[in-house]
Order: structure tokens, then C-alpha cells, then sequence
């Protein structure tokens, strides 16, 4: 058996930081919208669709100077006996182990009903103090239909409307005031602020300070492994994974510590082609998975070893080049088509032989031609095979993406590059004085030409080429603008004397 990687988690990020309130109800009574609304903006995917919260989603809050985690969880269904419904109690369970405070959520305009007993005592055993919120009071009227929900035997009830934000401040005064206050909550964490890049630069290649952490996005086409991936680069259950596509629908993100490096994995919805999406809660996944990709530093993009590269790869992988994240190639899966009689894509090969790895990424690399710079690793994410070749590679491209070269670097580097062979259009060349980086993450070059055209895409590329080659850029993209020198303004002739 390969051994497992089993990283280090940080504790102060996950339960020490600022007490955790649960968010807890049957499936359609309205937690997302109480999360979202407690937490001050729209973090959880929300619709008239039931069960559209699967796995726990945590955001920080601050009220009256104090600080507080709130976590979503999807819709209880006790003893459920389907999959993603018992995965779903499963998480809703991890969440309630470490919260300070709960909170049930119940519509007041359904009738109470068996399972809301149920879910009502099985939260009161926990010890814990215990909230009912009842959710949909939109009028005065509903707030005596309210009182019904006291048969749940839950002593702090309040009515509230979590759309139009009726009740909520009630609501989290009655939880704050139960939790202790704990001393580290008063002292906000000072965040050093980060020189702006226009200040002057060393002679020497260097790299802007390292952020406080690097922000990874797991992205691809549903079921390919990312929720497996997230729990296997986290060391935890904490994405719910299932072999039924879709299963993901909000982003989850889990913050780690690995050799005093600090990462935070954002699992995305599995994107589809916009002809797919039926459901409007997965038209919204993909929305958001977009959302949290522009967010992060660095992209996996997770390809799915036994299926090859499709053209739904490609377009993701398009996103990710577009908005300017770093890529990794993550093919997962890897070892069912690399040993003979390993899994399902090997049991009728024929006497076939095992995918060749140099072969496999050659077949990339012609797929996805516009990620030539993009490392390849090549994983099994339910064993953790070679996870340890993941994180360095990510280490590097994240790296790289901060490296900043000097103004007088890329000068001498402008008097090596032969530009006669970039094959660029007559009217479409144009004549270089000097370059310089202007940003990073991702890395910016600006070029002052004699002639204000948009660069030639051969010429754009055959200029991000030869950056490469002298100062690498590992998975990064590189852009390139183009900025006319304006011409010095002459000031007026001097009339000749006339004799």
C-alpha cells in the first residue's frame, strides 16, 4: 500500500481563531439565506430548490467588535438512508461537534412535522446552547404562528425573516451573549501591508514578499476527483465525495500549514457546458466556481486519466489562462490506466500495455497547446500517490508567479532577442526602445514601441518564448502590453533675420 500523506492543519484557523455557530434545519427552510445574511454577503448558493447545501461552508462575522464563525450546513434529514443525504448528516455532525453555539432554522409556513422533532431532540442532547430561529416571518401576522414551534421544547426561539434581515440582530445579540467572551477576539491581528509595485526594484531577480497564504482553486469537469483531491491534499473528510456527478455545488475551502507554507484548497462545482445545466442551482455552481477561480493564486486543474483530455478540459483550462491564475495539469486517477489489470479502463485491454507517462503527456501538451508553460503531475488522489511531487510543484509556480525581474535586466535581455525571427506582418512590426515589469502575480511586461498597434499575436508569443527561456515563469501566464513612446513636443521655429 502507498503511504498516505497526512499534512499538518492549523488549529487557531479551524476552532481557536473565533467561536463557530452551526446553522442547522431540514432541507428548503432557509440557512443559506441566514448565512449569507449573517456573514454580509452571498457566500452560499441559494434557491427555491431544495437540498442545494451539501457540504459545511464557513465564513468569519463580526458584530459589536466581536468575532464569530458561522458554519452552513446542508438539510438534516435524520436516518436518511440515501448517499448524499446521509453524507450530508455526516457533515452536518462535524459541525455540530465544534460549535460554541446552534442554531435550527424551521419555516413558518410549513407544519411541524416528525422529522423536525426528531432533528429537535437529537440537538438538544448535544448540551450545546440551542436556537430556534423561525425563518419566513415576513409579516406581523406570521410572528403569532410563530409561537406553534415551541411544542419543539427549544426555550430561545426568535422570528425572523433572513431575506429582509427581520430579527437577525436579536438573533446573534442572544448568541453572543451566551458564548464567552474569549481575550484573544478583542486583538485584531495586524496585517502588514505590502509595498506597492511601482516602488524602485534590485538589480538582481527577486520575488515579492510571500503572501500570507496561497489561495489554490481545484477546477474541472464534474467528477474527475476534486472533492477526493481536497481531501486528500487536507487530510480530512471534509468535501463529500460520491461517484454521482454534480455532487459539489459550493465551493469548499479548508485551510492547511505544510512546512510552514500556508494554503487554502477551494474545491469548485464541477463546470459543465452551458447547454448541461439544467438545474438552477447548478447553473449557479459554475457562476460561483468562475467567481472563486478569478480569486485564487493557482489552478488545478484536475484531468481525469482513465476519460483523456476533452474539450470541456480545454475550455476550463481557458478560464483559467484568461483570468491569469497560475495552472498545474493534475491528471488524477493515474493509476488505473498505468498497470496492467489495475482498474475498469484495463480489465478487456487485450494485452495492451500500461499508459506510457511521456506518451500520456505528449497527448496533453497537443490538446492543450495554450498551456504549454503548465507543469504536469500525475496522481491517485484516493491512495495520495505522489502528492508530495503536487505540493513542490505548487510551491514553484506560486513562486514564480511572484518573481520580479529588473528594468535593466530586461534590457540586456531586449539586446539578445533577435527579433527578425518573430514572423510578424510588415505594417504590424514595430521597433522596441525598452521593457520593463510593471506587475506580478501574474507577471506583467510592458513594451514602449515607436507605433501604438496591438501586438501581433506571433509576436506577443514568440516575446513571452524568450522571457521564458531566460528567466522561466513556471506555470504561469505572462502578459504583455504594448505602450507607445510619445514623441518630444519641438518648441517654435526662430524666424530667420532678414538682411
Amino acid at each position: 500500500m502507498p503511504r498516505l500523506y497526512v499534512p499538518t492543519m492549523l488549529p487557531h484557523l479551524t476552532t481557536a481563531r473565533a467561536p463557530l455557530v452551526a446553522i442547522v434545519g431540514r432541507p428548503n427552510v432557509g440557512k443559506s439565506t441566514l448565512f449569507n445574511r449573517l456573514v454580509g454577503s452571498r457566500r452560499a448558493i441559494v434557491g427555491d430548490e431544495p437540498g442545494i447545501t451539501r457540504d459545511r461552508l464557513y465564513a468569519e462575522s463580526t458584530w459589536n467588535g466581536r468575532k464569530l464563525r458561522v458554519v452552513d450546513t446542508g438539510g438534516i434529514v435524520p436516518d436518511e438512508k440515501e448517499l448524499i443525504p446521509a453524507e450530508i448528516f455526516r457533515q452536518a455532525k462535524m459541525a455540530l461537534e465544534e460549535a460554541a453555539a446552534i442554531v435550527m432554522v424551521v419555516d413558518v409556513r410549513t407544519e411541524l412535522a416528525a422529522p423536525d422533532m426528531e432533528l429537535a431532540r437529537l440537538l438538544q442532547r448535544l448540551g450545546k446552547p440551542l436556537f430556534l430561529a423561525v425563518n419566513k416571518v415576513d409579516t406581523p401576522k406570521l410572528e403569532a404562528e410563530a409561537e406553534n414551534f415551541r411544542t419543539l421544547g427549544i426555550q430561545r426561539l426568535f422570528p425572523i425573516s433572513a431575506e429582509h434581515g427581520t430579527g437577525a440582530a436579536e438573533l446573534l445579540e442572544a448568541v453572543l451573549h451566551v458564548i464567552p467572551e474569549k481575550k484573544h477576539e478583542a486583538k485584531a491581528e495586524a496585517v502588514p501591508e505590502v509595498a506597492p509595485a511601482e516602488q524602485p526594484v534590485a538589480e538582481l531577480t527577486e520575488e515579492e514578499p510571500a503572501p500570507r497564504e496561497t489561495k489554490v482553486a481545484i477546477i474541472g469537469h464534474p467528477n474527475v476527483g476534486k472533492s477526493t483531491l481536497l481531501n486528500a491534499l487536507t487530510g480530512t473528510a471534509r468535501a463529500i465525495v460520491s461517484p454521482i456527478a454534480g455532487t459539489t455545488r459550493d465551493a469548499v475551502d479548508e485551510v492547511m500549514q505544510r512546512d510552514g507554507k500556508q494554503y487554502r484548497f477551494i474545491d469548485t462545482a464541477g463546470i459543465r457546458r452551458k447547454g448541461k445545466t439544467h438545474l438552477m442551482a447548478e447553473k449557479l455552481s459554475v457562476v460561483m466556481a468562475r467567481k472563486h477561480l478569478e480569486a485564487a493564486d493557482v489552478a488545478l486543474l484536475v484531468i481525469d486519466a482513465v476519460e483523456g483530455v476533452n474539450a470541456l478540459d480545454a475550455t476550463i483550462g481557458g478560464y483559467a489562462h484568461e483570468s491569469g491564475r497560475s495552472v498545474i495539469i493534475v491528471v488524477n486517477k493515474w493509476d488505473l490506466v498505468s498497470s496492467k489489470g489495475a482498474g475498469p479502463a484495463r480489465k478487456n485491454d487485450d494485452g495492451r500495455p500500461p499508459a506510457d507517462r511521456d506518451i500520456y503527456e505528449q497527448q496533453i501538451r497537443r490538446a492543450l497547446k495554450f498551456l504549454d508553460y503548465a507543469p504536469v503531475v500525475f496522481v491517485t488522489a484516493t491512495t495520495g500517490k505522489n502528492l508530495g511531487k503536487l505540493f513542490e510543484t505548487l510551491d514553484l509556480v506560486a513562486s514564480e508567479r511572484r518573481k520580479r525581474i529588473s528594468t535593466a535586466q530586461m534590457n540586456r535581455f531586449l539586446e539578445s532577442v533577435d527579433f527578425e525571427r518573430a514572423s510578424v506582418p510588415h505594417r504590424q512590426k514595430v521597433k522596441v526602445f525598452y521593457m520593463t515589469q510593471a506587475h506580478v502575480s501574474p507577471p506583467t511586461f510592458i513594451l514602449f514601441t515607436d507605433k501604438d498597434v496591438k501586438l501581433h499575436f506571433s509576436y506577443e508569443r514568440f516575446l513571452q518564448n524568450q522571457i521564458r527561456k531566460a528567466f522561466g515563469f513556471v506555470g504561469t501566464p505572462i502578459w504583455i502590453k504594448n505602450r507607445p513612446r510619445k514623441k518630444v513636443e519641438l518648441g517654435p521655429r526662430k524666424e530667420r533675420r532678414r538682411s
